[in-house]
């Protein structure tokens, strides 16, 4: 992913818009330093044209009905309403202090009432929730390292702003080591947001007298695989016959503003493979998924309806604070309205438009640009994905 520090001047690595993104979790040879990880350029090999987004002009906030309630609004009968976003690290002050004022909440306030319009509300956690403590891995130089330490009062926040489960299978949640992530957990836990993550970690909740499973996979040590697709046909197919619906969370694909095209076969970003996520999203549907969210990319993908259940590609950046470059197609926030029915097939969607502003801080958009995107990359790698994309923002089963 494309990273951009306020502090960092003239750092070419984000001109040419590759990755900055520190992997604790896999071999070796992905730890060495920034200027080498540039000249060696191993993912030329996947290299797609960017999407070009033109410039916003008077940008406005998208109102929406406001919530007298801090309890979510449900749909009616059996149905079963998800919200999703992409990638959440609402701050951090590791090497230096980028924190937000209010331990996080004006991050989540503009999109706040989306948020927990839901009956399951899922996003990404890219990072550790930790107080103080120093990573597992060595920096030459602490400007150009890109760990992510959120205070553990945030998780407080996360659950204010709506958040009922996240994925912590991800390349940043262990950047503070195992330990690191074990207090993003019990932090969690603290304040009733389910997690998944770390192999053996699953989230089980309870809606409307369902049981719903909610597993998440990555390349990297320490999570169930992305690359192991039959063990990941085995534990869907498992968590299927003990619960009503099963959602599965990748963290996979290359990253950044070149990748926004889903590709066949596995794909490999320097020199590791982040899965082959179409294989892999068909395969756990196959054993029993009912709804399959992507995220690792830090742009948006496409959608695609497969055998009646809806697979999200990528969902981008969400709200990311000072920590993530946010121009151009990083900058979008797509926000993934979900209904399943009772048998967990895909009955209504829509894409509520959000994009990082001048302190990453997400915001409605009225210019609909993450909709835009989505709805042109399904129909171009998927030839529209069974589905219909109507203007404001509603997804349904093509006809």
């Amino acid at each position: 992913m494309r990273l951009d520090y306020p502090f960092i001047v003239g750092f070419s690595m984000l001109a040419l818009g590759l990755t900055a993104c520190s992997n604790s979790s896999v071999q070796p040879s992905l730890q060495k330093p920034l200027e080498e990880v540039r000249s060696s350029n191993t993912h030329a090999q996947v290299t797609q044209q960017p999407v070009v987004l033109q410039p916003q002009t008077n940008q406005k906030t998208q109102s929406v009905p406001s919530l007298n309630s801090d309890q979510k609004h449900s749909t009616q009968g059996t149905d079963i309403r998800f919200v999703a976003v992409g990638d959440v690290m609402p701050g951090t002050d590791f090497p230096f202090n980028r924190l937000p004022a209010n331990n996080g909440r004006p991050v989540f306030a503009g999109v706040r009432d989306v948020l927990i319009d839901a009956d399951v509300t899922f996003g990404n956690f890219e990072g550790t929730l930790l107080d103080g403590g120093q990573p597992v891995k060595s920096c030459q130089n602490p400007s150009v390292c890109f760990l992510f330490r959120t205070p553990t009062a945030y998780a407080d926040t996360l659950k204010w702003a709506g958040f009922t489960v996240m994925s912590l299978a991800n390349n940043h949640a262990a950047d503070f080591g195992e330990a690191g992530r074990t207090s993003t957990m019990k932090s969690l836990d603290r304040v009733g947001i389910k997690h998944a993550g770390r192999e053996g970690d699953i989230a089980t909740l309870q809606v409307k007298g369902k049981n719903i499973a909610v597993i998440a996979f990555a390349p990297n040590r320490g999570n169930y695989s992305i690359n192991d697709i039959p063990q990941a046909k085995q534990l869907v197919a498992k968590l299927k016959a003990k619960n009503d619906l099963v959602v599965v969370s990748f963290h996979g694909g290359a990253e950044g503003a070149n990748y926004t095209h889903v590709k066949r076969g596995s794909e490999l970003f320097h020199g590791e493979n982040r899965g082959d996520v179409i294989a892999f999203s068909h395969q756990v549907i196959d054993s029993g998924a009912d709804l399959v969210i992507g995220h690792g990319p830090h742009v948006p993908r496409a959608l695609e309806l497969y055998k009646g259940k809806l697979i999200a590609y990528s969902l981008g950046n969400f709200a990311t604070y000072e920590g993530i470059n946010v121009k151009g197609v990083t900058g979008l926030a797509p926000i993934l309205q979900v209904t399943l029915n009772d048998q967990g097939d895909f009955k209504v969607g829509r894409i509520v438009s959000a994009s990082q502003q001048a302190k990453h801080v997400p915001e409605l958009d009225t210019q609909q640009q993450a909709f835009k995107l989505i709805e042109q990359l399904t129909k171009e790698d998927f030839a529209g994905g069974n589905l219909s994309f109507a203007t404001n923002g509603e997804i349904t089963k093509k006809n």
